[in-house]
């Protein structure tokens, strides 16, 4: 990734309330070594895309419970908001089409995890926080199969004690998982 695409969103946010996400911060932290053609800018204020400079840029307008986890990294002397390694392997399960769908996010993020290439305690408290339930169950379950003690996900159990059933594939067919509140079918996640 050429470090001068990450220059051009301070442009647009004086007051800093962006950050770089999603599929651009896959590759910067080395969770696939797949390329993206899109500069994925999430912030509170502007829905757009925008080609600069032969770079496609995806500005996407978020809630502000959902600015969390951000990083400020310097390059050439300019202050530049990323995304947290451990926020963006929740984006990572939340926005999963760039790596080719869940399942393959779901294995990305578990090697992430059981390397230790993160802190779990950090992920599980971005977890929490996430306002889509879907993806904090997704993610308990993930971490849960990686052997994550119970002791560490409490938090992100107790987040999702009193949501709905809901299915992972939107199919009623399946296992009922009573701890994460999910049924879970063949293709697992």
């Amino acid at each position: 990734m050429g470090v001068d695409e990450l220059l051009i969103p301070p442009l647009f946010f004086p007051k800093k309330n962006y950050y770089i996400g999603y599929s651009t911060m896959f590759n910067y932290y080395g969770f696939t070594e797949q390329l993206f053609q899109t500069v994925y800018v999430l912030n509170t204020t502007k829905r757009m895309d925008k080609i600069i400079c032969g770079l496609s840029y995806k500005f996407i307008k978020i809630m502000e419970n959902r600015m969390y986890g951000i990083e400020k990294i310097n390059v050439k002397d300019e202050e530049v908001n990323i995304s947290s390694k451990e926020r963006t392997l929740i984006d990572l399960i939340y926005f999963n089409k760039p790596v080719g769908g869940i399942i393959s996010a779901s294995k990305i993020f578990t090697e992430i995890v059981n390397s230790d290439r993160c802190d779990i305690k950090k992920l599980v408290k971005y977890a929490v926080c996430f306002p889509n339930i879907k993806t904090r169950k997704r993610i308990g379950l993930i971490l849960d199969d990686a052997g994550v003690p119970e002791s560490i996900l409490k938090p992100l159990i107790k987040s999702i004690e009193k949501t709905s059933i809901s299915s992972l594939n939107n199919s009623r067919k399946g296992t009922l998982n009573k701890k994460w509140r999910i049924i879970v079918n063949d293709s697992r996640k």
